[in-house]
């Protein structure tokens, strides 16, 4: 049983973008799964911080109050004992990662508590097994997907076998495919007996998992919920609450009005490899101005390898690349293109968010700065460090520069991982706008996201794009089925 009684928590200084928490009291109890949702910044992944000990610890602030694990206190509980009991997933599972291969990253905790040889094999050979990730045995961890990396950072604390379990967002990086393992991973928990509390924004799989929904709002919880009564909040209480959608089948492709131009793009017999190993094979396709082309598939697939080649980033393909009909090299390609990576850290390099948006880029004034600040719900942290903010907000900084910058492709790779419904309109309002003067792709497996946004979807899957349609409701079955979604799909 967990226990938090009369907490506050307040973060000391700027290291977070979150408010903390205030006037906290809230049982969970042994073996129940308990849901926590809200606005980015409401305080769910305070709650987790405050069970795995990493408040106060790691994030120092002004704390008051208990927070009880089987009726032990956690705050004078030494880290190393808490650990047995607590397993955290973080939503970059990079930053809990300690090892290079997938076998010694599994094995890394258990071998940490001493466990004998003999036992820390079985285990390992279990949760292989168990989770259905012996494909991944023995990669290199740098060389996975970010949802197969959030697999193994999962494996790794399965493999502990901790009475609870905490996971933020752990879905954000994964297909349709995963969603299910993960779902099917969270089932094998409860009947284990776990203890397991969710921080998420993709809500409709997880409602007949959860015992219980807790809605936190400004800091405090504001209601909690039994499934039925979430599931019975009308689309527009839920919108207004910044949630996401509860049933996959209450959302549908918009069929934006398009003018179909002379394609300005060709990707004509293009294969890519990977240390000379075969990624893609021979895709070929056209774009226009005013596309905007979400690009699904399974984890690994090569989607972002596609598109890094096609931003002059990934060397290894042959085939060709034309822009106006005129071939183009990997430097010209890099001049056209901007790429919001998934991982944002890797491209942020300014000491403020403001900084950040002229960084390296001629020809940017402070009035398109301010207004793009604005316009994304930023100008309250422009003087932040970028590292400072939280996952979502350093999304918006990035696609930021993508506004500020001036370039004729634009590339998003997972857009809106770790956003709220609100954050997510919000990008997806500044895509379309962005996409009248040019070509845009989005890799995502956000199906929310692609109705609203895309107007067109292609995907790879078995080395090759085996699909390119325009959304539209027509096509709402094939983009489900695309994107490894059903429509018995909750």
């Amino acid at each position: 049983m967990i226990h938090f009684q009369d907490i506050q928590f307040i973060y000391e200084g700027t290291i977070s973008s979150e408010i903390g928490v205030k006037d906290i009291n809230l049982i969970v109890h042994t073996g129940e799964c308990v849901l926590l949702c809200g606005r980015s910044g409401c305080g769910k992944t305070t709650l987790t911080k405050l069970i795995n000990g990493l408040i106060p610890n790691y994030f120092p602030g002004e704390l008051s109050g208990n927070v009880q694990i089987d009726d032990e206190n956690i705050l004078g509980m030494p880290m190393y004992y808490l650990a047995t009991k607590v397993g955290s997933v973080f939503q970059n599972p990079r930053t809990q990662f300690f090892n290079v291969d997938v076998d010694s990253e599994i094995a890394f905790g258990i071998e940490n508590i001493a466990v004998p040889p003999d036992e820390l094999h079985q285990r390992l050979e279990y949760t292989l097994d168990s989770l259905k990730i012996r494909n991944l045995q023995g990669k290199n961890i740098f060389e996975l997907s970010g949802g197969e990396k959030q697999k193994i950072a999962f494996a790794s604390v399965y493999a502990m076998n901790p009475d609870i379990f905490l996971l933020d967002e752990p879905s954000s990086n994964l297909d349709g495919d995963s969603i299910r393992d993960l779902k099917n991973y969270l089932r094998i928990l409860k009947q284990q007996g776990k203890t397991i509390l969710i921080a998420e924004h993709r809500l409709y799989y997880l409602l007949d998992i959860a015992d219980r929904i807790v809605y936190l709002a400004d800091g405090k919880i504001e209601k909690i919920y039994t499934p039925q009564e979430f599931r019975s909040l009308s689309g527009a209480t839920r919108k207004h609450m910044g949630l996401r959608t509860t049933d996959i089948q209450d959302v549908h492709p918009i069929s934006y009005q398009r003018t179909f131009l002379r394609p300005i793009l060709t990707v004509k017999d293009v294969s890519l490899f990977y240390k000379k190993h075969p990624v893609l094979e021979h895709i070929s396709l056209q774009a226009s101005k005013g596309d905007i082309i979400g690009v699904v598939g399974p984890n690994g697939a090569g989607k972002t390898t596609f598109l890094r080649t096609l931003c002059g980033l990934h060397k290894e393909f042959t085939g060709c690349f034309y822009w106006r009909e005129q071939p183009q090299k990997e430097n010209e390609r890099l001049k056209r293109s901007y790429m919001v990576m998934q991982d944002v850290n890797y491209e942020l390099f300014a000491d403020s968010v403001e900084a950040e948006c002229s960084f390296g880029i001629q020809g940017s004034s402070p009035e398109l700065v301010e207004k793009t600040l604005d316009e994304l719900g930023l100008l309250t942290v422009r003087d932040r460090h970028p590292n400072t903010l939280s996952g979502g907000q350093k999304q918006r900084v990035a696609v930021a520069v993508s506004m500020i910058c001036g370039k004729e492709v634009l590339v998003f790779d997972e857009p809106t991982s770790g956003l709220d419904y609100d954050s997510m309109e919000q990008v997806s309002g500044l895509i379309r706008e962005l996409s009248k003067d040019k070509v845009i792709f989005v890799v995502t497996h956000d199906y929310e996201f692609v109705c609203q946004t895309c107007t067109r979807l292609i995907r790879f899957d078995h080395h090759t794009m085996t699909n390119d349609i325009l959304l539209s409701q027509e096509n709402e079955a094939t983009i489900l089925s695309l994107m490894g979604l059903g429509r018995d799909e909750r």
